[in-house]
């Protein structure tokens, strides 16, 4: 089976925050693409033009709008889609929704990135709970999964987390990002600094709240991942947020 899934955070929902529904149309407007598979109809920055755009987020775009909480993985044998979600629901339901307070553009690793301005202890609690919980429905790392992560590049506590976990960046090495761009070249980051800027400033410094976990496929190898169903977290208050089931799960 060649299917990816991801756990996935995905603000502006229709879940009732108005913060993180301008940051998910302003995003998505950026990238060029909805997590439905659908085009936004905006124009670009200033001074840029779709196809500028498009060359420096091939890969952001094609992963969506997202901040990831279990990074992509392919179900193991006997596992279905549908129990990955109903498992997820259930999840959510006892989980409260997290604020991201302070967001700040910040360069890592070369690609540009929406970040938390400061630590949140609930958010890295909600993306290992997801990591470690649902990685029974994650099966092993093929020979190619596991060169694909460059090992040689990883500090060994990384490799251990690899072998572990199918993914490096886990646990104390998570680090919450809303990928923005694809890895820019040097000549090419201020341009791009400024545009990202200039387009997220109304968000700049503001807190949004991460109140549902979205399941994302990828269908095939180099598919664009797509929004497949989406589990609200509780609120502040103790509430379930009503679930939304978006695309057909299969």
């Amino acid at each position: 089976m060649t299917q990816r899934v991801a756990l996935y955070a995905l603000p502006g929902a229709g879940t009732g925050d108005d913060v993180g529904d301008l940051l998910r149309a302003r995003a998505e407007s950026w990238l060029g693409r909805r997590v439905d598979g659908s085009v936004p109809d905006a124009a670009p920055p200033p001074g840029w033009n779709r196809s500028e755009l498009d060359a420096v987020t091939v890969q952001a775009r094609r992963y969506g709008f997202h901040g990831t909480l279990k990074a992509p993985f392919r179900l193991a044998p006997g596992r279905t889609l549908e129990e990955l979600a109903d498992g997820v629901s259930r999840f959510a339901a006892a989980r409260a929704a997290v604020d991201v307070p302070d967001l700040a553009l910040l360069r890592l690793s070369g690609f540009f990135a929406l970040v938390p301005g400061r630590p949140v202890s609930a958010l890295h609690a909600l993306a290992d709970a997801l990591v470690t919980t649902f990685d029974e429905f994650r099966a092993p790392l093929t020979e190619a999964e596991s060169a694909r992560r460059d090992p040689a590049a990883l500090t060994p506590r990384q490799r251990e987390l690899l072998a572990r976990w199918g993914y490096p960046y886990v646990l104390e090495e998570f680090r919450f990002h809303f990928t923005l761009t694809d890895r820019i070249d040097p000549d090419l980051e201020p341009r791009v600094r400024d545009a990202l800027t200039g387009w997220f400033a109304p968000l700049l410094g503001r807190g949004v709240c991460l109140d549902a976990v979205a399941v994302f496929t990828e269908d095939e190898p180099g598919a664009p991942f797509l929004l497949r169903s989406l589990h609200p977290l509780r609120t502040a208050s103790g509430t379930e947020l009503p679930h939304l089931e978006t695309g057909r799960v299969r």
